[in-house]
């Protein structure tokens, strides 16, 4: 019997702008690389497609890494390629410098940067490739509409929402809260939880989908 195959994204992704220096985001990639290791638990021949992380791969995933969004969406493109299910952890950059300065900017009082918007990779994605599409949505408020928002119009199978604030983060490890949105069912609460445990509720929600 053919295994389930679920890509899985994870990490930052950085836009260079010039040799030296990017623009990126804190995301430590973690849940994403929990992610793959409850997936190969699982069985599922798993890809796991990360931008710059300090974190060692789950023995058993095809680790694919990348550094810009460009390069995550071409990777996804063609991983999903046959694939069964789409998880988007990776915190891709909304932005990117307008073109790549050679070399090294000098110090000066002012820098411009033009900047351009990335690409949504998976609502970008041509429909009915995928058994399962999933993303997460970090807010800073009206958490459960915004996230509601974008699992209609991804057209998302399954979302998880979580917030910042200036009480909580929801980078790096330790105790954290999530929200599973499915479509067409009650929202889940995982409160004060860590996030292979999360990993493992989620990939639990989708189980069924992927067989």
């Amino acid at each position: 019997m053919k295994k389930p195959h679920m890509v899985i994204t994870a990490g930052p992704t950085y836009e260079p702008i010039d040799s030296v220096r990017v623009i990126a985001n804190v995301s430590t990639g973690l849940m994403g690389y929990e992610l793959a290791r409850e997936a190969v638990k699982k069985g599922y021949k798993t890809s796991l497609i990360s931008g710059p992380t300090y974190l060692t791969p789950p023995r058993g995933a095809h680790f694919i890494p990348v550094l810009t969004a460009g390069d995550m969406d071409k990777a996804v493109r063609k991983e999903v390629r046959g694939a069964d299910g789409l998880i988007m952890a990776a915190a891709v950059a909304d932005f990117r410098p307008s073109k790549k300065i050679p070399g090294k900017i000098k110090k000066i009082k002012r820098l411009v940067l033009t900047l351009y918007q990335n690409k949504d990779i998976i609502k970008s994605l041509p429909q009915g490739t995928l058994k399962v599409r999933v993303g997460f949505a970090l807010e800073s408020g009206n958490l459960l509409r915004n996230a509601h928002k974008k699992l209609i119009d991804k057209k998302l199978d399954l979302i998880i929402a979580n917030k910042i604030s200036k009480k909580s983060t929801p980078f790096g490890g330790g105790s954290k809260d999530f929200i599973l949105l499915e479509r067409g069912k009650k929202p889940k609460f995982l409160y004060g939880v860590t996030k292979r445990t999360a990993a493992r509720a989620i990939l639990d929600t989708l189980k069924n989908s992927m067989l």
